[in-house]
């Protein structure tokens, strides 16, 4: 049988599949099965519009926050730490232990940390000039008490 290379410039969910499949069936035959739930949180305007929110992901014992966003006119004002909390719950609801996201250098690594967030590792020049910042929070403790 032959084989060959293919490059997407828009792939589609069966193309996910095709990759996602086989790597899901060997991390379960090792004993880490998917079990991913995804977590969006909406924060919605009086005219019940999606403004922002958060979206991730929970899977092997960890939240994974994909994305945060709170409108700058409503920075300050608490939405981006309840939107957190909210999220953090639900990860421990799941039996997640942890919770990690990424963040830059120019967006909200202060934000984080008074969340309680360390940083773990960061890429340089992700994007160019910047810093990609990777951070996490245990949660176990949390959910304990």
């Amino acid at each position: 049988m032959e084989y060959r290379i293919e490059i997407k410039g828009e792939p589609g969910s069966d193309d996910r599949h095709a990759v996602l499949g086989p790597l899901s069936e060997f991390n379960a035959r090792h004993g880490f099965p998917a079990d991913g739930k995804p977590v969006a949180l909406l924060l919605r305007d009086g005219e019940d519009k999606a403004v922002g929110g958060l979206w991730g992901r929970t899977g092997y014992g960890w939240l994974f926050v994909e994305f945060l966003s709170v409108p700058d006119a409503l920075h300050g004002q608490g939405f981006g730490e309840s939107l957190m909390r909210e999220a953090e719950r639900i990860a421990v609801e799941h039996g997640c232990g942890g919770s990690w996201l990424t963040t830059f250098t120019f967006q909200a690594r202060g934000f984080y940390e008074k969340l309680g967030y360390s940083v773990f590792a960061e890429l340089e020049d992700s994007p160019a000039g910047n810093t990609r910042i990777f951070m996490r929070k245990r949660l176990k403790a949390e959910a304990e008490n």
